[in-house]
């Protein structure tokens, strides 16, 4: 299985991006660079997401996920799911942390990933990884 948001929220980020850039062109020298920088900040996020797809994909032999380092595969004997629930002005918020071993000197591998990264519930997603798990056990 693979998670990753809407392939439809890059093209949106990019268009937003050249509507922005359109929009500079009309602006004072000082609205330029301000409405220029949004613009610059929305293609950034629009190549970030056409880049990270899929953002987790899960396997046999583990859970992939992909950065903007390269892409680290977590075996799934070492891999530990939680979901972590917060509240933030007035709604919950839940993101879902891979933990993976430690390595040299390392003191471990944690990843987080919300809504926006996964385009799906953390919730959900946790439990679709809980039934992908060699032996079907939850996660430890």
């Amino acid at each position: 299985m693979q998670w990753s948001p809407p392939a439809a929220l890059a093209a949106g980020l990019a268009a937003g991006a050249v509507a922005l850039g359109a929009v500079a062109l009309l602006l004072d020298p000082a609205g330029r660079i301000l409405v220029g920088g949004a613009a610059l900040l929305l293609v950034a996020l629009a190549v970030r997401e056409a880049l990270l797809r899929p953002r987790l994909a899960a396997g046999p032999d583990g859970v992939a996920v992909r950065t903007l380092t390269g892409t680290r595969v977590l075996p799934w004997g070492l891999l530990r799911v939680r979901v972590r629930s917060a509240r933030r002005w007035g709604t919950t918020v839940r993101t879902l942390e891979l933990e993976g071993p430690a390595g040299g000197a390392d003191d471990g591998l944690l990843i987080v990933l919300g809504r926006w990264d996964l385009g799906a519930d953390p919730v959900s997603v946790a439990g679709d990884l809980a039934e992908l798990r060699p032996g079907g056990g939850p996660a430890r």
